[in-house]
């Protein structure tokens, strides 16, 4: 089963409004898949500063001084903002690879999230609902966003098993289906030397998307490459610094339907995902084509 939802607001007035929109939206596929939930949101940059989105099962411990002790660490200031078991970690841009080597060494309970200018990933066990409330998802302002509920088919019902997946900066993917050569996939990938941390195989879709961009593909040839490379079936929503983009497999066989105003572009598995938005009843409205890559950005 599994349920997506995407948002890509072209109306900067409705940006305080995201995390509100894209909660409401995912709360209503809560019933495509129960065990757990996530949600990312792309906020404005951070200029010269870069965010890391942490989680921990014991995170008043592992963040009661993270900053200061991640700063001295990598020889640079840090800040911190923490919301449950997540906090967001901001630091200078060049500084983000040292800082995930030294996360390792000295917060080894600590899992990395995301990373970049722009995108925090917020996920865990439970409802939609319930994990949307214990981050504030509601909140949240930003540029664009997708969120996930998922019903595990292939793997552990665990926060590091939930969508999103991010495997490269600003970059995350959430994915309704089954990909049948993951574990193949998966080997060649880590050959390749991209990091790849669950047995997820969606994880293996995000990582596969990473490992092309960073052999000079853009995301949409990435894309348009993955429906030769990916076997099963699937639909991906992936999110970037600039926007998102949608693809599905040459079957289509998993639900989606899209809808467009002038103020935005939003995804969902099912129509009633759409229904609360602005404006929808005034949206051109569709089924995204299989095989058929997708993309909006600012």
């Amino acid at each position: 089963m599994c349920g997506i939802v995407g948002l890509f607001l072209k109306d900067k007035s409705l940006e305080p409004r995201l995390g509100e929109m894209l909660t409401d939206m995912l709360v209503t596929m809560t019933d495509r898949g129960p065990d757990s939930a996530g949600i990312a949101i792309y906020g404005n940059d951070a200029g010269t500063m870069a965010k890391l989105t942490v989680q921990s099962d014991h995170a008043d411990a592992d963040f009661a001084t993270i900053d200061a002790d991640l700063g001295h660490a990598i020889n640079a200031k840090v800040s911190s903002k923490h919301k449950d078991t997540h906090a967001v970690l901001s630091l200078p841009a060049d500084k983000l690879a040292h800082a995930r080597e030294a996360l390792r060494e000295i917060r080894p309970n600590v899992r990395i999230m995301s990373a970049g200018d722009s995108i925090e990933i917020y996920k865990e066990v439970g409802l939609p609902k319930d994990v949307a409330h214990r981050f504030h998802v509601e909140q949240m302002s930003g540029s664009h966003g997708i969120g996930h509920t998922r019903m595990a088919t292939e793997s552990a019902v665990t926060t590091m098993g939930a969508h999103p997946f991010s495997t490269g900066s600003d970059q995350c993917l959430v994915h309704n289906g089954s990909l049948s050569n993951h574990n193949s996939l998966r080997r060649k990938l880590r050959r390749e030397g991209i990091h790849i941390e669950t047995e997820n195989d969606t994880e293996v879709g995000a990582a596969y998307l990473t490992w092309k961009m960073q052999n000079g593909s853009t995301l949409g040839e990435a894309l348009e490459s993955s429906l030769e490379d990916l076997d099963g079936f699937f639909t991906f929503v992936v999110g970037t610094k600039d926007g998102f983009g949608v693809v599905r497999d040459p079957i289509a066989c998993k639900p989606a339907v899209m809808a467009e105003t002038d103020q935005y572009v939003a995804f969902g598995s099912e129509y009633r995902a759409l229904v609360n938005l602005p404006g929808i009843e005034d949206a051109r409205v569709w089924e995204p084509e299989p095989a058929t890559v997708y993309f909006w950005s600012h």
